[in-house]
């Protein structure tokens, strides 16, 4: 490992003896060491050098471990910092007053050198957890905050009842269970924010519980806590060689439980922070916005739009107006596939594509077709490496506002939504057109319908079919028809599925929101 890769680790104790042992173990583990005899010397350290995770004794002169671990925890820059007590001190009030003064562990004197080498790699591999967790998906709060969701698993229903208690009272919301089966199952319908797993179960122990979780793509980065009465070494390396967060020993009870579980939760709910302002900073620099303010005026219709990106994070989801003529606009709506922040970044290439596609394409084409719109922007995405393997679904219509005519081709499964104010009956254009990127031939087509006064033409991203209620049901297709057939919907087609969906999943979205209507004047 280079040099540059390692990490460091500052040592904090005012016993030389103790402070050598422990640098001296750790160098022999491939880290750097920094020490320091008091908190003065640390904080001195800490404003120079970057350290990875602090060891702290809590007995030093002037200022304790506890105090200066909470000082640590005051500065933005060190919010995130692994820290864990090494001392003498092993009273239960003691463990909580260290994690109550924001310390991630504690390892008491006479310690053993391998407990305490295997605390510093699971807190260093918990730490790159929560950056990557903090930025995919984290602790929600899309317009406001909601109860963190816990997955209890126990064998024992003692058990999973007193901890149930104690977590909801403690202002989580929590389903606890007695099988990994049941725990499965919940897990898919529950959308837990962290679960605690016990080990020792029958039939499927919690070792099998967290591969099968591992092997889940919606659920393997959920931050996962066994809480075991197993406590040797092996067990403990077993645990955090299938990825855990963190390891505790039932014995503790649930206030330590409790504590630990808020500490994760607190710090993910940091880290998401910071990268979403991060991201929106970027964002801000570059002027970029993939997503108008607002729809365009076109004589003849009424259009809408509603945006809400995926977590309040700039999202893979792309709108786009060009007005081509005073009787002709297009309306552009385009979904990068995955719902990660970084899909922003290509959702703001695409945006360019299209723009440059739309272009291209007005001053060749005698005659305005969504089709060859999308030709051109998969050719241009087809050749370029960079982005060909990242694939996009996107829906253009044209509108004529003379002849109240409809053009529509899509690539990907986006078919756009007709509601039909005379009859009240609802259709459907779909598009055979592959998704953007795909293959070199894209088989785009363009539909053509004429529309009347009063009709709703809607067109949506998958979000909106996708988003699951409390329960676990998709607002879907069904949903989505109650709602255009209900009375007064055609008087404001947006406000009346936002009021419906909003309801519905109770504002929990697993996706960016993106939904235009567009009615046809009387």
């Amino acid at each position: 490992m280079k040099d540059a890769d390692k990490k460091s680790i500052l040592v904090i104790d005012d016993d030389v003896t103790i402070r050598k042992l422990i640098t001296h173990h750790l160098k022999l583990n491939n880290y750097n060491t920094f020490e320091a005899q008091n908190a003065e010397e640390a904080f001195q350290i800490l404003s120079k050098a970057h350290i990875d995770l602090v060891l702290s004794d809590v007995t030093m002169d002037e200022m304790d471990g506890f105090e200066f671990c909470e000082k640590v925890r005051s500065n933005e820059k060190h919010r995130f910092l692994p820290f864990v007590f090494v001392t003498a001190k092993n009273t239960l009030e003691d463990k909580f007053k260290a994690i109550e003064s924001g310390g991630d562990d504690i390892i008491t004197k006479p310690f053993d050198i391998k407990e305490l080498i295997l605390k510093v790699q699971a807190l260093l591999k918990r730490t790159e957890i929560y950056r990557t967790y903090g930025l995919k998906k984290s602790i929600q709060s899309t317009f406001t905050e909601r109860k963190t969701k816990i997955l209890f698993v126990d064998d024992d229903p003692t058990i999973t009842k007193l901890f149930k208690y104690n977590l909801e009272n403690a202002g989580f919301e929590c389903t606890a269970v007695n099988t990994v089966d049941e725990a499965l199952k919940s897990a898919k319908n529950f959308h837990p924010d962290i679960i605690i797993s016990d080990i020792m179960m029958p039939g499927t122990d919690g070792y099998q519980f967290r591969k099968k979780i591992l092997e889940d793509e919606e659920l393997k980065s959920v931050p996962f806590i066994f809480l075991t009465a197993k406590s040797t070494d092996e067990d403990i390396l077993e645990g955090y060689d299938l990825g855990i967060t963190d390891y505790v020993v039932k014995t503790a009870g649930p206030k330590i439980v409790i504590a630990k579980v808020s500490a994760i939760i607190k710090s993910l709910k940091s880290e998401r922070n910071k990268a979403i302002s991060e991201l929106h900073q970027a964002a801000s620099s570059l002027g970029a916005k993939v997503v108008p303010d607002n729809a365009p005026l076109f004589k003849g219709y009424e259009i809408k739009q509603w945006h809400i990106p995926y977590r309040g994070i700039p999202g893979g989801d792309f709108i786009d107006y060009y007005k081509v003529d005073d009787d002709n606009l297009l309306i552009i709506l385009g979904d990068v596939m995955g719902k990660k922040w970084g899909a922003w970044y290509f959702a703001f290439a695409y945006a360019g594509y299209i723009r440059s596609s739309v272009r291209g394409t007005l001053q060749s084409v005698e005659v305005h077709s969504p089709a060859e719109i999308l030709k051109r922007v998969n050719d241009a995405v087809y050749q370029d490496s960079k982005i060909s393997e990242v694939f996009v679904a996107i829906s253009v219509v044209l509108l004529n506002n003379k002849t109240l005519e409809l053009k529509y081709c899509g690539a990907g499964d986006t078919p756009i939504t007709i509601k039909e104010k005379s009859s009240n009956e609802i259709k459907k254009l779909i598009s055979d057109g592959l998704l953007i990127g795909l293959s070199k031939k894209g088989e785009y087509s363009d539909s053509s319908l004429k529309l009347n006064p009063g009709d709703v033409v809607l067109m949506m991203t998958d979000g909106i079919i996708e988003s699951r209620n409390n329960d676990g049901k998709q607002f879907g297709e069904t949903k989505l028809a109650e709602v255009l057939q209900s009375d007064n919907f055609n008087e404001n087609p947006l406000e009346k599925i936002q009021e419906e969906f909003i309801e519905f999943t109770n504002q929990n979205f697993e996706d960016d929101i993106s939904l235009i209507t567009i009615k046809v004047k009387d």
